[in-house]
């Protein structure tokens, strides 16, 4: 790929940016200037890019420069930089880009960091559950927080937490399992809950606490290290639907016998297939997804799956509340240390609870850093018209927006933003079943996160300017769409779909297409010169290759091999023939191997035809129309180089 190509990305592919000591105009295209700082950021950029020492040369590398931007401007002339295509994809990247500005860094590697140290271990817990709507009303979220309250004086005046949970939980699976939500580590609960249980002691009961399914008390059982996760293959035998001894008693003797057939060398996989009841796993061998502490109905099974300690480990029949099982060990994966998780983590964080944190203490650093003025006014007409249908998100915008098309919030003396925008927020918010009461509260509480989702949204729009590093990786990537493009359209496609152009210019640099001298032959070769000798002789006497191997290849062992093709006189072992001719040649020997060659034809050199070469010819063509084309685009604009400056930074670069 020659170079003019490798810029379009080879400009995008880092972000070391390193800067002239002064800004100037280094070229006019049409008057349109382009500085110094650019042209020496991009030089120092792809300085250990390229391969050819020339393409460092900075009058080259000029030129170079000035066709990409040519080419840029060509494509803004076309109007490419229209199409919905490209602003798709440009809006695509810089939202993808702009996800590593638009959160807080801080916040973000702190928590990345506590959800890695919980990771490394699990808590078992058990909770009572009062149940409250996240948007409930003061007085049922009063109530609510009374029930909690009244229940954790129970448990210090010394109640059985069993017991309790079992009388007041309003968990649904409070009676299957008494409140205990066995092992768990982070992720596994929502973040109020991970928190209050990781910050616990064990045998201890947390404080009453919040989340969007009500008001919690948490205790906590154990905490010990994560055991990982595992995966297994399992044969079940499922557990009769009714109680039944005598079903129970056949169902045990099954388990035993296909045990014994393991243990007499039969193939775990083979028995699950033909035995195992678990109709999920039993095509796949048993095997099972891997797993961790928690994430299975049976803590019984996964205590036999975890207690095996190598690959391909067996465990002897055990029953769980399922029926009985025999679980073979595939493998082990323990916690990944934080540097190999850190990127999932962070992903993990973005879409947990937790994400809240990060927005909102970006929301807050941005709040101090531009100025917000809000209409008191127009604040107030907005107020007029919302209504209690809020509360049963049947509440609609206006028809009728003009009134409202006024300036509600000022950011940074600059954006502004209207009063219907705030409205569509509203609408937008009636989903999150908010309940503050009265309405005008509920209207300040919103016109505060509308304000929070306006900075940020503002602070997003001008990366740009509070980010150099942003706003040029967007520019290279803007500019490198846009000629991608354009090299498609001008160069790249008529060079394969114009084959009359294609055949002339074929013609006209044949001298660049030419066979080499060719020989139709089998090369054979062997580290054994005896063997090589011998296929020698069997060559000379006329037997094929197929005959040769059989009588060299014996006893499962490879002594001979042969590649057959028209090979170009230059082509491995050949050039060690002085005049190979058609027949069978001498033994040569090169790095410990002997050959020898049976000639079927001998080619002299000649001109290759367009479709022994189409690849080459096209790329070749490819670049002839692209240089034409360069030098079209310089006629075509008008480019004007300030030499005095340039002459400056070629000394300051090869300082």
């Amino acid at each position: 790929m020659k170079i003019s190509r490798l810029i379009i990305f080879v400009f995008l592919l880092t972000q070391s940016f390193l800067f002239a000591q002064n800004k100037e105009v280094l070229f006019t295209i049409d008057n349109h200037p382009y500085y110094t700082d650019e042209f020496v950021r991009v030089y120092n950029k792809n300085l250990d890019l390229v391969k050819d020492d020339s393409q460092k040369d900075l009058d080259k590398y000029l030129e170079l420069f000035l066709g990409y931007k040519l080419k840029v401007e060509k494509a803004n002339k076309l109007g490419l930089q229209n199409s919905v295509t490209y602003q798709n994809e440009l809006k695509s990247y810089r939202n993808q880009l702009s996800k590593n500005y638009v959160n807080d860094s801080k916040v973000t590697n702190e928590l990345v960091q506590e959800a890695y140290n919980r990771m490394t271990k699990e808590v078992r817990a058990s909770h009572i559950l009062i149940l409250v709507d996240e948007g409930a009303s003061p007085e049922d979220t009063l109530k609510a927080f009374n029930k909690i309250k009244d229940i954790k004086n129970r448990l210090n005046a010394g109640e059985d937490f069993v017991k309790v949970a079992q009388q007041f939980s309003e968990d649904p699976s409070v009676k299957e399992n008494n409140g205990d939500l066995g092992y768990f580590s982070a992720f596994r609960m929502v973040y109020p809950f991970e928190n209050a249980a990781f910050n616990t002691n064990v045998g201890e009961v947390s404080k009453p606490f919040r989340t969007r399914f009500g008001y919690h008390l948490v205790k906590v059982v154990d905490k010990r290290d994560n055991r990982g996760e595992v995966t297994v293959a399992h044969i079940m035998i499922v557990k009769p639907s009714t109680p039944d001894a005598q079903l129970e008693a056949k169902a045990k003797q099954t388990i035993d016998d296909i045990y014994q057939k393991i243990q007499q060398g039969e193939g775990f996989e083979s028995l699950a297939n033909q035995f195992s009841e678990d109709k999920s796993s039993a095509s796949k061998g048993g095997v099972l997804q891997r797993f961790g502490s928690g994430q299975l109905s049976s803590e019984e099974f996964e205590n036999v799956a975890f207690s095996l300690q190598n690959k391909n480990d067996i465990s002897k029949p055990f029953q769980s509340q399922f029926g009985w099982h025999i679980v073979k060990l595939i493998d082990k994966h323990p916690v990944l240390s934080l540097t190999d998780m850190k990127n999932e983590l962070e992903e993990k964080v973005r879409k947990d609870e937790r994400s809240l944190l990060i927005t909102n203490s970006l929301a807050k650093k941005l709040r101090a850093k531009y100025p917000q003025t809000k209409d008191s006014k127009v604040l107030a007409s907005v107020k007029k018209i919302i209504t209690d249908d809020f509360y049963s998100q049947t509440w609609e915008t206006p028809l009728n927006l003009k009134d409202y098309n006024k300036t509600i919030l000022t950011i940074n003396k600059s954006k502004q933003v209207s009063a219907v925008a705030f409205l569509n927020f509203i609408h937008v918010q009636q989903k999150s079943k908010i309940k503050t009461k009265p309405i005008s509260k509920l209207v300040d509480e919103l016109f505060e996160k509308f304000i929070d989702e306006q900075v940020t949204t503002y602070y997003n729009e001008n990366l740009e300017n509070e980010f150099p590093e942003f706003k040029y990786v967007m520019d290279e990537y803007r500019d490198g769409l846009l000629l991608f493009d354009l090299m498609d359209r001008e160069i790249w496609t008529k060079a394969k779909t114009d084959t009359l152009g294609l055949s002339n210019y074929f013609k006209q640099n044949i001298q660049n297409y030419q066979w080499k001298k060719r020989f139709d032959a089998n090369i054979f070769s062997s580290t054994d010169k005896d063997v090589i000798a011998k296929a020698k002789k069997f060559l000379e006497k006329g037997k094929s290759i197929d005959y040769i191997k059989e009588k060299l290849n014996k006893d499962g062992k490879i002594n001979i091999m042969v590649k057959s093709g028209l090979f170009e006189e230059d082509y491995d072992i050949l050039p060690q023939y002085t005049n190979l001719s058609k027949g069978v040649s001498n033994v040569v020997t090169k790095d410990q191997y002997h050959f020898v060659v049976e000639v079927k034809e001998v080619k002299q050199a000649e001109a290759k035809k367009l479709t022994d070469c189409t690849g080459k010819a096209v790329n070749d063509y490819q670049q002839y129309l692209e240089s034409n084309w360069v030098n079209e685009l310089r006629k075509e604009f008008d480019v004007k180089v300030n030499a005095a400056v340039f002459e400056t930074i070629k000394k300051q670069l090869q300082q």
